[in-house]
């Protein structure tokens, strides 16, 4: 199994389905803190075309909680992802 413990002043990232297949990693860490609103931005910036392709269907948590970047909830916006915080990306399941 693979440890999701971030290094020292990082968190932890989980990439699931797409995202997993889209940056060929299914975790990492990334340096903190990072303001939740500049999330995408910051994985934009290391994985070119993830924002279109992966992000804009996702559903985000950090800590296990839902977030919602998209919404009106500023405490949300403003949420800061801390070092040693685990964020999962989530893209939508479909079933057939």
């Amino acid at each position: 199994m693979v440890s999701t413990k971030p290094a020292p002043g990082h968190f932890a990232i989980l990439y699931f389905a797409a995202a997993s297949t889209f940056t060929a990693k299914s975790t990492e860490s990334l340096p903190a803190p990072v303001k939740a609103r500049d999330l995408f931005a910051a994985l934009e910036k290391r994985y070119p075309g993830i924002k279109e392709k992966v992000l804009n269907s996702c559903a985000v948590t950090v800590n296990l909680e839902y977030i919602d970047l998209d919404g009106d909830d500023a405490a949300q916006q403003d949420l800061v992802i801390e070092a040693g915080d685990e964020v999962a990306i989530i893209p939508p399941v479909s079933s057939g």
